[in-house]
């Protein structure tokens, strides 16, 4: 029986994996077939990287999947629809996004006055974590292309030739992903394809996430608890490792928050599993990236390089290391006290900040895109 449930379940975890891949290339395959006037609405979205990192933050924060939102990103740009240095604030903004789960989680607690604060404490020092580190990085790309220019150094170095090359072309997966996929463009459209794709990668993300988490945790979450938490090294380490298997960082970090709140893990513990969940939830990009471009190859590096940096800072440098904890243990302490303050700090993190910058920066960013188009279509028309 056991033997039976055991196949049953790496078949599934194998098939969803399979799909992942699949709605990776039909996304891309949609992506191009739209073409070049999609391409323009794309590049007019993110040129302001501003905007870039906030539909980040609000589309992950909507979707509660930074994987799906980051493949989807790793997906654009090997389609040629949207640049490396427009795409790296999205990747950026989704790491910010995918941390309201566990700030939502926290909210839980509320009629508990004694947990209360540990919770909120506990699910917003992910947030912080995240904010601190774009502070400290978006302006050093913004200013010096920091992440694209060391990304595209890695992966100029560490790319190949795809593997499906080497086959004959009836051989390849791809191949008959491009039949199928070209068929479904002429049966319904290219933009049905893409929210078709979405979908799909929407749903196989979740779905892998469940599986693993079953089967990882599940029933021995007792243990987990007594194992994980011992030191630094287990709290990061099996915060990387569970994230990096489960592909959520939503999930593995929403963990930690009753387990804070209830007193069985200190913050600091938490801090330095969440930053381990942080670091292993890009893995999701790099297995996107597997087989793409170059350029797709150094989003998804660039995704890697934005969240070491941060771990590196923040795990190894005391100073840096106190301030996420201050001030997550300050906003739990103003949380207990006058309650409204929580909620007010999920409106505006995540919804009410996004919706305004974009809103106010749409219009400047249109004029500055329909500024450039005159020469565009001249360099064109040469």
């Amino acid at each position: 029986m056991k033997t039976s449930q055991s196949i049953k379940g790496i078949a599934s975890i194998l098939l969803a994996v399979f799909g992942f891949f699949v709605s990776i290339h039909l996304l891309g395959l949609s992506f191009q077939s739209i073409g070049n006037g999609f391409s323009q609405i794309f590049d007019m979205a993110f040129a302001n990287p501003a905007i870039g990192l906030f539909i980040g933050l609000l589309g992950t924060a909507i979707l509660q999947s930074s994987s799906t939102t980051t493949s989807m990103a790793v997906a654009a740009v090997a389609a040629g629809s949207v640049s490396l240095e427009n795409a790296i604030p999205v990747v950026m903004g989704a790491n910010i996004g995918t941390t309201l789960t566990s700030t939502i989680v926290s909210m839980s607690y509320m009629t508990k006055t004694g947990e209360f604060r540990k919770a909120v404490s506990a699910g917003t020092v992910h947030d912080i974590f995240n904010v601190l580190t774009c502070i400290l990085l978006f302006p050093l790309e913004l200013r010096y292309g920091l992440l694209s220019r060391l990304s595209t150094s890695i992966a100029t170095v560490v790319h190949t030739p795809k593997a499906v090359d080497t086959l004959p072309n009836q051989l390849s997966i791809y191949h008959w992903l491009d039949i199928g996929g070209n068929q479904l463009i002429n049966w319904f459209g290219p933009f049905v394809l893409l929210i078709a794709s979405v979908v799909l990668l929407f749903y196989i993300v979740k779905k892998i996430s469940n599986i693993l988490y079953d089967k990882l945790i599940g029933n021995a979450q007792s243990r987990f608890e007594s194992i994980a938490f011992q030191n630094t090294f287990k709290s990061f380490g099996w915060g990387f490792l569970l994230t990096s298997v489960i592909q959520s960082s939503s999930l593995t970090t929403s963990l930690i928050v009753p387990l804070a709140a209830t007193g069985k893990v200190k913050l600091k513990r938490a801090f330095q599993f969440i930053m381990g969940a942080n670091l292993g939830t890009t893995i999701t990009a790099l297995l996107a990236a597997l087989f793409k471009s170059e350029a797709a190859i150094s989003l998804a590096i660039a995704h890697f390089l934005f969240n070491s940096i941060g771990v590196l800072i923040f795990l190894t440098i005391p100073f840096f290391g106190r301030i996420p904890l201050y001030l997550s243990d300050k906003l739990g302490a103003i949380s207990l006290k006058y309650k409204v303050t929580a909620f007010a700090y999920i409106l505006v993190v995540f919804f009410l900040l996004p919706f305004t910058l974009i809103y106010f920066s749409k219009s400047g960013n249109l004029a500055s895109y329909e500024h450039k188009q005159p020469s565009i279509e001249l360099t064109s028309n040469k």
